[in-house]
């Protein structure tokens, strides 16, 4: 057969002497396909290298083998941001499943919401994945009240009712693991930069080093604390008053970005200080920075296994729906010891 021919199913069927809707069978429902019948047809498939249409496939599953993500805008100076890493591992484990994911922009909810009816109607996607959930939101009712299959990497902040399949980073772990570490390394003047109040990310992660902190006894009330964006920017500010205001020998922070700027207010004031971020993200590398690594490629590969579950293709597996991934300590250059010099501003 000429090498620009494409292989049929006819063409397959000729080679092997059987009928064509054998060598269908053959390929979807084997079992009742003879063994020397089935091996004589996939050893014609073998050799004429043919590929079942994925079109035909698609419509004898009634599956697009597709689920959506959406891309939202990143501010420019938010350097810890995972989505790039978590978007990849998802693409790789889907595509090893046969499946793809088709990207779609959206500013906010409502948008995300619009495309989700838009996508639905034309498109015929399979479900979706989601991503930065948060108290109240709509996405994840909206997807629910239609029965269309999903999943969120990220809890269902303020939802116990909520029956969707997700997966999650336990930020409260990690953060007590980071104040904990810093405890050790002799620190008890341990401060907290996080997020605004009422995020449900933010809220997790500042838990951690509270609890830790009323653990051992140190002082974590609200002297202690400061919030700011997710950008360091505003957390160099932020992390200014906080400095000047309680004189910290550490800074546990609730994301790499905002570490950055604790680092850069450091500096500006001519501070020796130990920094804890949250993400492992490419400048926590590049400016030594202790942080948490979180378990990106694992969360997207269990995420795809919990929605394709829903779906229908896989039908094994654990029962939980629900997933929490504990994140992992990196050490670097900000672990340093508190100052042995004895200090002049008041606690």
């Amino acid at each position: 057969m000429s090498a620009r021919q494409r292989v049929t199913l006819e063409s397959v069927a000729a080679h092997a002497k059987v009928s064509r809707q054998t060598v269908s069978n053959a390929i979807n429902a084997p079992d009742v396909v003879k063994p020397e019948t089935l091996t004589r047809v996939l050893e014609s498939i073998a050799e004429l290298g043919y590929q079942p249409s994925r079109a035909a496939r698609q419509l004898r599953t009634r599956r697009s083998q597709i689920l959506g993500y959406s891309l939202r805008p990143v501010p420019a100076d938010a350097h810890g941001t995972i989505g790039d890493r978590f978007v990849h591992g998802l693409a790789r484990a889907a595509q090893q499943r046969g499946y793809r994911i088709m990207l779609f922009a959206s500013g906010n909810d409502e948008e995300e919401i619009l495309q989700y009816d838009e996508l639905l109607s034309g498109a015929d996607l399979d479900g979706f994945v989601l991503t930065n959930t948060h108290h109240g939101d709509p996405r994840i009712a909206w997807l629910a009240e239609r029965d269309v299959p999903f999943v969120t990497f990220g809890r269902p902040w303020g939802n116990a009712d909520a029956t969707h399949p997700w997966v999650d980073v336990d930020g409260a772990a990690g953060t007590a693991a980071a104040t904990r570490h810093l405890h050790e390394l002799g620190h008890t003047r341990i401060a907290y930069l996080g997020w605004p109040h009422g995020s449900g990310v933010g809220d997790d992660r500042r838990t951690g080093w509270s609890d830790v902190m009323a653990e051992l006894g140190l002082p974590a009330d609200g002297r202690w604390q400061e919030t700011t964006e997710n950008a360091t920017e505003p957390a160099r500010d932020a992390a200014a008053t906080l400095l000047r205001r309680v004189s910290p020998g550490a800074v546990v922070c609730v994301s790499d970005s905002v570490a950055l700027g604790v680092i850069r207010a450091a500096e500006a004031q001519g501070r020796r200080l130990a920094v804890t971020g949250f993400d492992d993200s490419a400048v926590a590398l590049l400016a030594g920075m202790t942080t948490l690594a979180q378990p990106v490629t694992e969360s997207a590969q269990r995420a795809l296994a919990l929605v394709l579950r829903d779906i229908g293709v896989d039908t094994v597996g654990p029962a939980s729906r629900h997933e929490i991934l504990a994140p992992q300590l990196v050490v670097r250059d900000t672990s340093i010891p508190p100052d042995p010099l004895p200090r002049t501003v008041g606690s």
